[in-house]
């Protein structure tokens, strides 16, 4: 283990992603030095490198592996977890999702590819940024905290990327295959805070829509019960 990998560890930044000013911090020295034992480490393998300033310790050095939420919003810091990454984390599709998609309160969406560490995307959504956070949840894996959107915001940020029309129920419960037990325990007051999130009116009428068609189905089912 070279002095970089060493002063990592020392530091507590086994298991976390690291940036060239933690890097800076951490050796101390000049900055000549510091390239010098990071380009040494990066050649040797006892370091990868996740984009330019951003690294990780390989595998072989860390305890754990880093979870990819963590990696994403080391990526693109602000942003959370949402579309169909965080709707297979609650367990709300069946689907495995191999990608880690985000949203970014920015312009212009992103993509990383990395061959070890898997695929990462950022997109941006017509939102209020006053909203920009509404229903995300702050989940906390392996001692990290990262920002995860709950079911419905990432269910609904879906609806607004793939800029999707209401029709009916079909096409979230046979679409997207989420059960309709998941979806009538949703607290009511979240379909009125996401009303005000999203610009468009079609995402705003997919919300009402939404509320109503579960409405339906609810006074239908206690009908045939009672």
């Amino acid at each position: 283990m070279n002095v970089l990998a060493k002063d990592i560890n020392d530091h507590e930044f086994t298991d976390r992603v690291f940036t060239e000013t933690q890097l800076a911090r951490i050796l101390g020295g000049s900055d000549q030095r510091r390239y010098g034992l990071v380009n040494r480490a990066l050649k040797t393998g006892e370091i990868m490198r996740i984009r330019r300033g951003l690294y990780i310790l390989s595998e072989k050095f860390r305890k754990h592996a880093v979870h990819p939420f963590a990696l994403a919003q080391a990526l693109h810091p602000g942003s959370y977890v949402s579309l169909e990454t965080a709707l297979a984390y609650h367990g709300w599709i069946p689907e495995t999702v191999f990608t880690t998609s985000s949203i970014i309160p920015s312009r212009k969406s992103k993509e990383y590819n990395h061959s070890e560490l898997g695929q990462f995307t950022f997109h941006t959504l017509a939102v209020h940024l006053i909203g920009f956070l509404e229903l995300v949840e702050r989940v906390h894996i392996k001692g990290h905290t990262m920002l995860v959107a709950s079911p419905l915001r990432a269910m609904m940020d879906l609806v607004c990327y793939r800029k999707v029309e209401w029709q009916n129920l079909g096409w979230i419960v046979k679409g997207l295959r989420i059960e309709y037990e998941q979806l009538s325990n949703i607290a009511p007051q979240d379909f009125e805070i996401l009303k005000s999130v999203y610009k468009h009116q079609r995402v705003k009428k997919f919300i009402t829509c939404l509320q109503e068609a579960l409405r339906s189905e609810q006074a239908i089912t206690e009908g045939v019960q009672g």
